[in-house]
């Protein structure tokens, strides 16, 4: 069932996206009267699911949820209208236009997608204002999740001071931060100290099942106890929270692993609180230094609700909310396109984490929540953006290109080298279709 709410949602996401973006062109192209002869959701070879016409205009649903399109008069795309484009051009054609309205309607996708980023922000934050964990609040450290971590020479109970100079102020900015390698200032055990982190951390992260590196540091609380486990008749429960073992004193799950190594084999006692009451259980260690019980690691809105850690909540104005918005689409961007530039280094190995449409559906929760749904659709929006200004052939960033040469040498390029470069256009971006999809399947395959 969860495949198939995420996939609902990415659906949903993307259809509005889509949708939203040709009309991008759309609406430009018909106010200097240019002619769309096609507004599509979804591609339509050989078929369409839904279509109707209405003036000059064919509109439809294809069945192909690659993306959608507008089919413009006078312009070579990836329609590759070449019987078109050999007749004489119309006053209605794209090619007809002046280069400075040609460029507005094609610069109107990617600026729809950028407004559209900007209102869903600020509409999120009016509505449900911003939350998170302030790196402030972890006065006993972080909890290493990842063994890369612990690689890399962070430890449990590491305070994160600065990464690269910069001091990071929320939780959930750490691991973004730290992708892009370099010095990270740390306290342990009262000392300051420095742990760099390698070039190739993100390809170590996507090779990893654990795609984080830390989290807060949690108690030890008893999830369920199976059937089959050694201590089945303990005596645990459900909930139970474990305060010291063999009269050891356990704050942080994360301690709890060590001390049950060193007991390996071993008949021991667990001092829990049940509802309030201390209790002693005596447990058994298995010979690999387990108790065979899962674990209940508590969720951010659990450990705001027990006190464990004070969370910073800000909320906005309708009229705050705006720049509010405006800042964070540009945040956004700025950090995508500082991580896009990491795909080129060969060093970081970031090229192995380009994903399709496996990961992109990844990013949407398990449960329809609306406020993931509309922050994380606002992210793909920029995202969306970004991609089709990229001055490559057959995107709106390709068409930008040769109508700003157009426009500074005072001709257009030769209309052959124009189809030429749209089938380059269309090959490269198919090859990075099938190269970020095949990353999917081989991740699926191989469990990563």
């Amino acid at each position: 069932m969860d495949i198939w709410i995420k996939a609902a949602q990415l659906l949903t996401s993307l259809s509005i996206l889509v949708v939203l973006h040709e009309l991008g062109h759309f609406i430009p192209a018909k106010y200097f009267k240019t002619r769309v002869e096609k507004f599509y959701l979804f591609f339509d070879p050989g078929f369409s699911l839904l279509k109707y016409k209405k003036g000059d205009t064919e509109y439809g649903i294809g069945w192909l949820p690659l993306g959608g399109y507008v089919k413009i008069s006078g312009m070579v795309d990836e329609s590759m209208d070449k019987e078109q484009m050999a007749k004489p051009p119309e006053p209605w054609e794209f090619r007809s236009k002046p280069a400075w309205q040609r460029l507005i309607i094609m610069l109107g996708g990617v600026t729809v997608n950028l407004i559209l980023a900007v209102v869903i922000y600020a509409a999120t934050l009016f509505v449900w204002g911003e939350e998170f964990l302030p790196t402030s609040s972890l006065d006993e450290g972080i909890w290493c999740v990842n063994p890369i971590a612990e690689e890399i020479g962070f430890q449990n109970g590491d305070k994160i001071l600065s990464i690269r100079g910069e001091k990071p102020q929320n939780f959930g900015d750490l691991v973004p931060m730290i992708i892009y390698s370099g010095d990270v200032s740390i306290e342990r055990n009262g000392t300051v100290q420095n742990v760099n982190v390698p070039e190739d951390i993100i390809e170590k992260l996507t090779d990893s099942e654990t795609k984080g590196l830390f989290y807060p540091r949690v108690p030890f609380i008893i999830g369920s106890i199976p059937d089959t486990s050694i201590n089945a008749k303990s005596g645990l429960q459900a909930k139970d929270r474990v305060l010291a073992i063999d009269g050891n004193s356990v704050k942080w799950y994360d301690e709890v692993q060590g001390i049950l190594k060193a007991k390996a084999g071993q008949p021991g006692t667990f001092l829990v609180e049940r509802d309030g009451v201390e209790l002693d259980i005596p447990i058994q260690v298995s010979d690999s230094g387990k108790v065979e019980v899962s674990s209940l690691i508590m969720s951010f809105d659990e450990m705001e609700k027990s006190g464990l850690y004070e969370f910073d909540r800000q909320t906005f104005s309708l009229l705050g909310s705006i720049p509010a918005g405006i800042n964070k689409a540009w945040d956004k961007l700025s950090g995508y396109v500082e991580q896009f530039k990491l795909i080129f280094n060969p060093k970081t190995g970031a090229y192995k984490s380009l994903g399709g449409f496996g990961t992109i559906g990844g990013l949407f929760p398990s449960t329809w929540e609306w406020q993931s749904f509309w922050e994380i659709t606002a992210v793909l929006s920029i995202i969306l953006a970004f991609m089709n200004i990229l001055p490559i052939p057959a995107l709106d960033g390709g068409h930008v290109m040769f109508l700003l040469y157009e426009m500074v040498a005072g001709k257009a390029p030769n209309q052959k080298f124009l189809e030429r470069a749209q089938v380059v256009g269309m090959i490269i971006l198919l090859a990075l279709l099938l190269y970020a999809n095949g990353n999917d399947l081989f991740r699926a395959i191989s469990g990563k």
